[in-house]
């Protein structure tokens, strides 16, 4: 029997144009997975409508066909799966593996952020609360092998708590949805922004319950700006202008350890794809959290 296809992806929220930060997840995913034979998906997570920019969701896929990186099968919008999370809470709360919650965040933070079960023996409805996953009791944490970080271990209950499957506005959270769409997918591996780090036990757990099988995991180095804060719309990072696109694809693979050479500058984004499929090393990835980004982005 054959072995199967790797298969990657790179999944961005719609709240603004690719900065510099996002333009590296997106060309080391794509890298990966061209080096290893593999498949690159986009995916385009879609589900928090008070975040989204209008447009966003085209500017984005725009930008990656002028870097050079496109997509291996058609976009999935996280907007087209509602009913799959939908119908997955409800399954995971007659297993009793979830219930309703009416804490609000002001509780949360009182609480440090973790939480207690309060709502657990509660019975709640469904009307204006949120659902949360009920972390069984256990003693052992969630570990796994980082491809860049390395050893990584969590314990749920402890510093995490029963954690949120279903906002109270009746939105799904990032950690339902991207599980269970890695799992549609058929995602084989994942590398993506060690901001995103910490959430990957709370992914794991949910893999377990569900019977999904777990990817590999690989986390980058979150790009800061000089104030140490990360690239983010929220930050006001800057877009990826047109017309500079081999100059960003090499200024990312010099940050990312790669050593093009320089001449590659003046070669056009195909030539520059092509060597770094031909030259990708995630070994020598930075195993930091994160990196200050270049000057200009």
């Amino acid at each position: 029997m054959s072995e199967a296809i790797p298969i990657g992806r790179f999944a961005p929220s719609p709240s603004g144009p690719l900065h510099f930060g996002s333009l590296v997840c997106a060309l080391a995913s794509y890298l990966d997975m061209k080096r290893q034979g593999g498949k690159w998906l986009v995916r385009m997570e879609d589900i928090d409508p008070p975040r989204e920019v209008k447009g966003a969701s085209d500017h984005i896929l725009k930008q990656l066909e002028a870097h050079g990186l496109l997509w291996d099968d058609e976009v999935l919008y996280q907007s087209s799966r509602l009913d799959n999370y939908a119908e997955i809470v409800d399954d995971l709360k007659k297993q009793d593996f979830a219930y309703n919650c009416e804490c609000s965040r002001k509780r949360i933070t009182e609480l440090n952020g973790i939480y207690d079960g309060h709502c657990r023996p509660l019975n709640l409805s469904i009307q204006g609360n949120g659902t949360r996953l009920h972390l069984k009791p256990s003693q052992q944490p969630i570990e796994f092998t980082d491809q860049i970080i390395g050893h990584y271990s969590q314990h749920l209950d402890t510093q995490v708590g029963d954690f949120i499957v279903r906002r109270r506005d009746g939105l799904f959270s990032y950690q339902l949805a991207v599980t269970v769409d890695d799992h549609f997918q058929g995602i084989t591996h994942i590398m993506r922004g060690s901001d995103l780090l910490d959430s990957t036990p709370r992914q794991i757990y949910l893999q377990k319950i569900l019977g999904y099988s777990q990817p590999q995991y690989a986390h980058l180095p979150v790009a800061n700006n000089e104030l140490g804060q990360k690239l983010s719309k929220q930050n006001l990072a800057a877009g990826l202008p047109y017309g500079q696109e081999a100059i960003n694809l090499w200024v990312a693979l010099d940050w990312l350890k790669q050593s093009p050479p320089n001449e590659l500058r003046q070669l056009t984004i195909g030539h520059i794809l092509t060597w770094a499929v031909d030259h990708w090393d995630q070994t020598q990835v930075p195993a930091k959290l994160t990196l200050t980004a270049p000057e200009g982005f």
